[in-house]
């Protein structure tokens, strides 16, 4: 089944709150006027208060997978809103939350 094409300024939050920055690697294909994410992008967690006991432990980045299969973007799939982001740490912290993405273009 389509889902929409994730692009830039859409909020990405980890399960702990932290908001994500984005740094593209796609300066080439818009969607709905913003520019598409791909997996390959660098996404820069800040604010995530997880905390191990008393220690800080807090998201850093994210992992994507499950990527659009039939459209490609640079030889890579834009990521989808039902791909997959996984928050990390210093470990595997849980899904990251995605708002706010656009609903023009979709892909599978």
């Amino acid at each position: 089944m389509a889902s929409a094409i994730l692009q830039m300024g859409c909020t990405i939050q980890c399960p702990h709150g932290g908001q994500a920055t984005v740094v593209p690697g796609n300066m080439k294909v818009k969607v709905d006027g913003a520019y598409a994410l791909l997996p390959s992008d660098t996404f820069i967690i800040a604010g995530c208060s997880f905390m191990i006991g008393t220690v800080p432990s807090p998201c850093l980045t994210i992992q994507w997978s499950a990527e659009a299969t039939k459209v490609k973007i640079n030889g890579t799939g834009p990521l989808l809103e039902s791909s997959i982001g996984l928050c990390k740490g210093a470990a595997p912290q849980g899904p990251a939350s995605v708002s706010g993405a656009q609903t023009k273009v979709k892909a599978t």
